[in-house]
C-alpha cells in the first residue's frame, strides 16, 4: 500500500523523488522519507543523506529544502503503516548500522521476526518497530562477507548482495536499494508487489505505480516476481530468481489521463463524482457503439471464443469492488440467466469453493494490484490447471482501471473500465465504470444466451446510452441537495442503510462511503432483513436511508422503511418523487428508470452526501485516516 520512488540519472534526485511521492502519496500518508547518495570528490564512494518526517508529504518537502539532499542517485517512500506506529523513526528509508546501505519497501516481511532476532543475536541494533528495517541490515552482512571472500565494491556485489538477500525474504515486497560504496547503481526487487522501471534518455525512474511515472516517461518496463534489476546510467540489467540474465522489451505506458489535477474543485472526490459524466460518456463511445448487429450488441473486447462453454460464473473483489461485483451478479444471474457467486477475495484463498467445470472466474480491482484479490486469483489458476481436465482448465477475465497492472498479466482477458486516474481513497467514478463493465457484460451474454428477448436487450442499450447527460444533470442537482442535507449529521454516530435486490449492494457501498471519510459507523442491510435484529438499533439518533426505486420490490421497501418510521427513527429516501414517496423526512429525488439501471442512479446522492458530511465536518476527504489508495498488501 506504501508508495515508492527511485532514480538514477543526471538529474538531482531529490525532486524528481517528492514529484514522484506526490503523484503516489495516495497510497499511504503516515509519513514519507526519501535517502540521496552524492558522489565524493574521487567518483569512488558516496555519501548518504537521508530525510524523514511523519505525516504528510508536505513536511518532507519543507525539511528537505530547508536542509538539503544533493546527488543523481535517491530512493523515497511514502507509508501506509502495517509493522509499527507513524513516527519518523518507523519512516522509510532504512539503513543499515553504518548508514551506508539504505532501503525503501512496499509490502509485509512475514518473517521479519526471525530475521530480526538472528541480527540482533550478531549485535545489531534496530532503531524502528517495521518488519523493513531487517532489509538493510541483511544487505549489509551479505556485502561484508562478499568483500571478506576477496570481492570489490562495485554495482555487481550489491546486485549479487540483494539477489542473496531476496531469497532470504518471505512474504511480499517491492524494494529498491542504494550502497554509498556503489554510488552509480540502483537495485531493485520484486515478489508479488508491484514494481514498475520507466526508462528515459540517460537515466531510470522506478515506482510502485505508474502515475509517479507518466510525468517523467511513456515507456516503462514492469518487473515481475522473483526479479531483480540492476540499474546504472548505462542501462539496465534484469535477472530472475534463478540469477539468470533476462531480456524483455519494454511497454509503452497506456491511457493518457496518469496526472492528477484537482482543477477548481476543493478535493479530488468531489472532482471525481463530477467526472462520472464524463467516464459514462466514455464508455458508452467505446463499448455501446450505434450500428452493431443483434447477436454482438456490445463491443467488448473478447474473441467469440470466450463466451462459449461457461455453465457458472464467480467473481472476487474487496471493498468497493465487491459492491459493483455484487449488482454484476444480479445482472448476470437475472438477466442472462448464468448462475454467479461473489466472493470475498481475502476469504476465498482460506475457504474456496468446490471445483466446477466450466466456470469463469472474474478477478475485479480498479488498480490491478489489490493483493488479496490477486492472490485469490494465482490460488484459483493453480487449482484449475491441477485438474489436467479440460473442463475445468482456467477461464479468466479482470476488472481495471489500469490495462498496464499485475491483473493485466494474470489474465488473458481484460476489461478496461477506461475511468482515468482517481486520486481520492474513497472511489467514486471507478465504481461507475466497474457497474457499467458488468452492464457490458450481461447485456452479451444474454444476447448470445437468448436469456432475454432482443427488445428488452435493446431497451437496456438504449437506457445506458442516454445514462450520461441524466448523471450530470442528477450530479448538479444533489450537490447543493447535499450539502443543505450535510448539516443534520454533525453529531451522528450511526446511520442504517437500507436496500433490496439490484439495489442491496448499493445501500452497502454508501455506507462504506460513510464510513470511509465522515467516520460515522455505518451499515448496509436488505430492507427485509431491518426486523431481523438491526431495528433494534433504531432511535431519533440514528437515521435511515432507504432506497426505494419503482420495480418488484418498491412496495416491500417502503413497507421496510415503514417500519424504520414508527420506531422515530430519521428516515431519509433515496427515491422518485411522488405521492408515495412523501412519508420520507427527506427526499434524495433519482427519476423514474428501470429497475435494471436503478443502481447507477442511486450511487449518485450517497457518494455525494457522504462527502458534504465528511467536508462539513473538516475531514481530509481525500486522504481519510487509516486508509489508502491501493491495498498491496494481505
Amino acid at each position: 500500500m506504501c508508495g515508492i520512488v527511485a532514480v538514477i540519472g543526471s538529474r538531482q534526485a531529490a525532486p524528481l523523488l517528492l514529484e514522484g511521492l506526490r503523484r503516489l502519496e495516495y497510497r499511504g500518508y503516515d509519513s514519507a522519507g526519501l535517502a540521496t547518495v552524492q558522489i565524493n570528490g574521487h567518483g569512488e564512494n558516496g555519501s548518504l543523506s537521508c530525510k524523514k518526517a511523519k505525516g504528510k508529504l508536505l513536511n518532507l518537502s519543507v525539511k528537505v529544502e530547508s536542509e538539503g539532499s544533493p546527488g543523481y542517485l535517491g530512493i523515497g517512500h511514502t507509508r501506509w503503516a502495517t509493522h509499527g506506529k507513524p513516527e519518523e523513526r518507523n519512516a522509510h528509508p532504512h539503513v543499515d548500522s553504518l548508514g551506508k546501505v539504505a532501503v525503501v519497501q512496499n509490502g509485509i516481511i512475514e518473517n521479519y521476526r526471525s530475521l530480526r532476532e538472528g541480527l540482533e543475536k550478531e549485535g545489531v541494533a534496530f532503531v524502528s518497530e517495521t518488519d523493513t528495517e531487517v532489509v538493510p541490515h541483511l544487505i549489509a552482512r551479505e556485502l561484508e562477507l562478499l568483500k571478506v571472500n576477496g570481492r570489490s565494491a562495485s554495482e555487481t556485489l550489491l546486485l549479487e548482495a540483494v539477489q542473496r538477500v531476496s531469497l532470504q525474504l518471505q512474504g511480499t515486497y517491492a524494494i529498491a536499494v542504494v550502497w554509498t560504496e556503489a554510488p552509480n547503481a540502483l537495485v531493485l526487487a520484486r515478489w508479488q508487489a508491484p514494481l514498475v522501471i520507466g526508462l528515459g534518455e540517460g537515466e531510470f525512474l522506478c515506482a510502485s505505480d505508474t502515475p509517479a511515472i507518466a510525468g517523467f516517461t511513456r515507456t516503462i518496463l514492469p518487473m515481475e516476481d522473483g526479479e531483480v534489476a540492476l540499474l546504472t546510467p548505462l542501462g539496465i540489467e534484469l535477472y530472475d530468481s534463478q540469477g539468470e540474465r533476462k531480456q524483455r522489451n519494454p511497454l509503452l505506458l497506456k491511457g493518457v489521463d496518469h496526472v492528477a489535477d484537482k482543477r477548481n474543485f476543493k478535493h479530488f472526490m468531489l472532482k471525481e463524482i463530477h467526472e462520472q459524466p464524463e467516464t459514462a460518456e466514455l464508455w458508452v463511445t467505446r463499448y455501446l457503439p450505434l450500428g452493431l448487429p443483434s447477436d454482438n450488441p456490445v463491443a467488448l473486447p473478447f474473441q467469440e471464443s470466450f463466451y462459449e462453454g461457461i455453465q457458472r460464473i464467480q467473481i472476487l473483489a474487496c471493498g468497493t469492488s465487491r459492491h459493483a461485483a455484487m449488482v454484476g451478479c444480479y445482472l448476470l444471474e437475472q438477466f442472462s440467466g448464468i448462475p454467479t457467486s461473489v466472493f470475498y477475495a481475502s476469504e476465498f484463498r482460506y475457504a474456496p469453493p468446490p471445483l466446477e467445470p466450466h466456470t469463469l472466474t472474474i478477478a475485479v480491482t480498479q488498480s490491478g494490484e489489490t493483493a488479496d484479490t490477486l492472490a485469490a486469483l494465482s490460488m484459483e489458476v493453480k487449482r484449475r490447471q491441477s485438474c489436467n481436465d479440460k473442463d475445468f482448465a482456467p477461464r479468466l477475465l479482470g476488472f481495471t482501471n489500469r490495462p498496464e497492472s499485475s491483473l493485466s498479466r494474470m489474465v488473458e482477458n481484460i476489461l478496461d473500465i477506461g475511468a482515468g486516474i482517481e486520486i481520492g481513497v474513497a472511489a467514486t467514478k471507478t465504481f461507475l465504470g466497474q457497474l457499467l463493465g458488468f452492464y457490458g457484460l450481461a447485456i452479451s451474454f444474454a444476447a448470445r444466451r437468448k436469456s432475454r428477448s432482443s427488445e428488452e436487450i435493446t431497451n437496456l442499450i438504449s437506457q445506458l446510452r442516454i445514462l450520461p447527460g441524466q448523471i450530470r444533470t442528477l450530479i448538479g442537482q444533489h450537490d447543493q441537495l447535499s450539502e443543505s442535507l450535510a448539516h443534520r449529521f454533525s453529531d451522528t454516530k450511526d446511520v442504517i442503510f437500507l436496500g433490496r435486490g439490484i439495489n442491496y449492494p448499493i445501500a452497502l457501498e454508501g455506507a462504506l462511503k460513510l464510513k470511509e471519510i465522515s467516520y460515522i459507523h455505518a451499515e448496509g442491510y436488505p430492507a427485509g432483513e431491518m426486523k431481523h435484529g438491526p431495528i433494534a438499533l433504531l432511535d431519533p439518533h440514528v437515521p435511515v436511508i432507504s432506497i426505494a426505486t419503482p420495480g418488484t420490490v418498491f412496495d416491500k421497501v417502503l413497507s421496510n422503511s415503514q417500519e424504520a418510521k414508527a420506531r422515530d427513527a430519521q428516515l431519509i429516501g433515496v427515491a422518485p418523487e411522488g405521492p408515495d414517496t412523501e412519508m420520507f423526512d427527506a427526499l434524495l429525488p433519482i427519476p423514474e428508470v428501470s429497475e435494471w439501471v436503478s443502481p447507477l442512479f442511486c450511487v449518485v446522492p450517497m457518494q455525494l452526501l457522504s462527502y458534504h458530511i465528511a467536508a462539513h465536518r473538516g475531514l481530509d476527504v481525500d486522504q481519510p485516516r487509516n486508509l489508502a489508495k491501493s491495498v498491496t498488501v494481505e
